[in-house]
């Protein structure tokens, strides 16, 4: 598939998905009508009043369309044997990263979001190399995140709205993201998402390497909860406010097991049962105060996890608060963890870099999407590759220098 392709091979994909869907719509309703009433009369239960609900329910919906499953979607977007092959040796390695069985470092790099497949996918033949020449000493992985949280009201991602024109072709969204995702993986990188909705993660089910917890979400029980399942490796940030409690109470949540209402791979409603996730990690990103990547808050975060009797294990994401959203500063903090990491530092598991094509991000007007500047973030702005380059060779660097610390 050309990867100027991909968003017309997805429209195709989701179109025919979704009269199949429809179709099934229509014998659930149709068998439910049969069967609903004999199983009340078999309870006892009289038919009800004829009463207008009209100013009760669905009061605020304007719209409700079928959408594309996640079993239906894999059945057409199957997995390649190359794509399986990444996500499961990167797994495993990030799983024995994350438990210091690995000495390696993880780095997970990448666009603060995704909104054209096929720079996305340069991105990812540059990370390739990058992997090629640093895989003794780094595990890379690339950030493909299409769900991006709003603080208020904005382009919610490549899933809601691949067009960027405001269309929100939701099911062409989830195709693509799954594409996309088996395209990357197919070329060996592996991947991190930052999953927002429920069922979004079934789309990409056996893709995604790592799973983070943003920090609007992370006071979220039902988040919590949801990636106590996750057959990922799953970090928790720090809140917006800079809270490290929140992160660490959400490792716990997310180690134990639960039990809690979910949908299965067709979209129906079922009782998920959860053994609790032990990847379970904190995330530092700075906060309102600033950054939170020094030696002093990297000690209190030990302290604070050893408290709570957690691993001391975490990952610093050299951008948001700890840039204070700038992206020229990811260097300075990436410099200052290069340094504890090469005086032995051992809890530094992981970095995070907002890095793109070029560097620098740009407004989205949904009205004209063709005018964006190819390799340039709709979102947080990211450094080049050229600098991404020499940051990865630093953290390299300082992972070889903890080794022999």
């Amino acid at each position: 598939m050309p990867t100027d392709r991909l968003l017309d091979d997805a429209t195709r994909v989701a179109d025919a998905l979704l009269e199949v869907q429809t179709r099934v719509n229509a014998q659930v309703d149709a068998t439910l009508r049969e069967l609903l009433p004999e199983v009340a009369r078999g309870l006892g239960v009289a038919p009800g009043p004829d009463v207008d609900l009209a100013d009760l329910v669905n009061a605020r919906i304007t719209g409700l369309s079928v959408v594309v499953t996640p079993a239906a979607v894999a059945t057409v977007v199957p997995l390649s044997a190359e794509s399986v092959a990444t996500t499961r040796e990167a797994r495993r390695a990030m799983t024995e990263i994350v438990a210091g069985a690995d000495d390696r470092l993880a780095v997970i790099a990448g666009p603060c979001s995704v909104h054209d497949p096929a720079a996305a996918l340069e991105y990812a033949a540059f990370l390739g190399r990058m992997r090629a020449r640093h895989g003794a000493d780094l595990e890379i992985l690339m950030r493909t995140y299409t769900e991006k949280p709003r603080t208020e009201v904005d382009w919610k991602g490549f899933a809601y709205d691949p067009f960027l024109d405001g269309s929100s072709r939701i099911s062409v969204g989830l195709v693509a993201t799954r594409m996309l995702m088996s395209r990357i993986t197919a070329l060996g990188v592996p991947v991190a998402a930052e999953p927002l909705n429920a069922l979004t993660p079934q789309y990409v089910d056996g893709l995604v390497t790592y799973n983070g917890v943003g920090a609007r979400n992370v006071t979220d029980q039902t988040a919590r909860e949801r990636v106590s399942g996750f057959s990922s490796v799953v970090g928790f940030k720090n809140s917006p406010e800079g809270s490290i409690d929140v992160a660490v109470q959400a490792v716990l949540t997310a180690r134990a097991g639960h039990q809690f209402l979910g949908v299965d791979r067709h979209g129906v409603s079922a009782q998920l049962s959860t053994t609790g996730n032990d990847t379970g990690h904190v995330i530092l990103r700075g906060g309102k105060d600033g950054p939170n990547h020094s030696a002093a808050h990297i000690a209190a975060t030990k302290q604070a996890l050893a408290a709570r009797g957690l691993p001391e294990v975490v990952v610093v994401d050299a951008s948001h608060g700890n840039s204070r959203k700038d992206h020229r500063r990811q260097a300075d903090v990436v410099h200052d963890l290069a340094g504890q990491l090469a005086a032995g530092e051992q809890a530094i598991r992981g970095v995070m870099l907002e890095s793109n094509l070029v560097a620098g991000r740009q407004d989205l007007d949904r009205r004209h999407p063709e005018a964006l500047e190819y390799g340039v973030s709709v979102t947080d702005a990211c450094v080049d590759l050229q600098t991404t380059e020499q940051l990865l060779a630093e953290l390299a660097e300082a992972s070889r220098a903890r080794r022999g610390a």
